[in-house]
């Protein structure tokens, strides 16, 4: 049934890629690369806060880099920052079985390593959604490997009532995921979609209907779209992972996360963090991140509101491909960073 939606999706990306709207990523090289993941250097300068972007694992992450106007790559590049990107390839045969503990800890790990190796500084972390999850998770584990983290719209707390979506994706997951390696990129999608139609197709269509007076609005609603359709599997121990120790069991924010026979606890979490919250994010809402950063011992931390905006798909994404987020909100994300290089 899911080779026959990834068709479909296909096809569908196909047109919109036709009309225009398919993805214009700018050049970089692979620096690095393992199991399940590999390391893009975009370049930059020397000179600036070197940044790791953790992207998150569903759907591919040239929602970084989706147009010239709305790129979180570019922009931090004509600010000087050296950046790098860590993205995740499907898993291969026999690669089925990664948790975790090979996502949010090995593999955070060595790209950092070989980064520093490269470049002769300690990154800075970025990630959005759970791509900041994983950044967070690694933050705790390894605080000797980075200079601080940059959380945009990254859930961190998942306690019942914390969102209609939380709720509505525990009550939906299975208690055992079926008996396969690789859970398909579809199924994901349509867990989503049926967990919370509010938030994965009712305001899509309405943000492409407020977004129809305005042509840059309208044309960033459909790269967001096109970006939408393209799925990447993902090991289904890692899926179970997400969905039972984060979600179900809020393992994280309570501080009963284990990797590796270490405890990864907000209370642990002692490097400078900036958190980007959006109060119309209905995937990663303030209360799925401030009750974390409260819990953090450090003294540097600080919290920045985005009220979102239209044009962007889905407000969680805002962030990333939204107007007004770069010019409002980015700024100030370089000046934290360019204050702790």
């Amino acid at each position: 049934m899911f080779a026959v939606v990834d068709a479909v999706r296909r096809a569908q990306g196909a047109v919109l890629e036709g009309l225009g709207f398919g993805p214009t990523e700018c050049s970089y090289r692979i620096v690095a690369s393992g199991p399940h993941w590999s390391l893009r250097g975009y370049g930059g300068s020397k000179v600036g806060p070197c940044l790791l972007i953790v992207a998150a694992p569903i759907k591919r992450p040239y929602i970084w880099d989706l147009a010239p106007e709305v790129s979180a790559v570019r922009f931090c590049l004509n600010q000087g920052l050296p950046v790098y990107l860590l993205e995740w390839t499907p898993p291969s045969p026999g690669n089925g079985n990664a948790g975790l503990a090979e996502y949010a800890d090995q593999a955070i790990g060595e790209a950092a390593a070989r980064l520093a190796g490269e470049t002769g500084t300690l990154p800075f972390l970025m990630g959005h959604s759970l791509g900041g999850t994983f950044a967070a998770i690694f933050g705790i584990l390894a605080p000797e490997a980075a200079r601080g983290l940059v959380l945009l719209g990254a859930p961190l707390c998942f306690r019942p009532g914390i969102s209609r979506f939380r709720d509505a994706i525990v009550a939906l997951a299975p208690s055992k995921l079926a008996d396969m390696e690789v859970v398909p990129g579809s199924l994901l999608s349509q867990l989503s979609a049926w967990a919370s139609p509010e938030t994965f197709v009712w305001s899509r269509l309405f943000d492409a209907m407020l977004s129809s007076a305005d042509p840059v609005a309208r044309a960033i609603h459909a790269r967001v779209e096109r970006w939408a359709l393209d799925e990447v599997p993902l090991p289904t121990r890692l899926v179970d992972e997400i969905l039972h120790w984060l979600y179900r069991e809020d393992r994280l924010c309570r501080g009963t996360l284990s990797i590796r026979g270490r405890i990864a606890a907000p209370s642990r979490l002692r490097l400078p963090a900036l958190a980007i919250v959006n109060p119309t994010d209905e995937i990663a809402p303030p209360a799925s991140v401030l009750p974390f950063i409260k819990a953090m011992p450090g003294q540097d931390v600080r919290v920045l509101e985005y009220p979102g905006e239209i044009g962007v798909g889905l407000q969680h994404l805002g962030i990333l491909v939204g107007q007004q987020a770069y010019a409002r909100v980015w700024p100030e994300i370089i000046s934290w960073l360019n204050a702790r290089r």
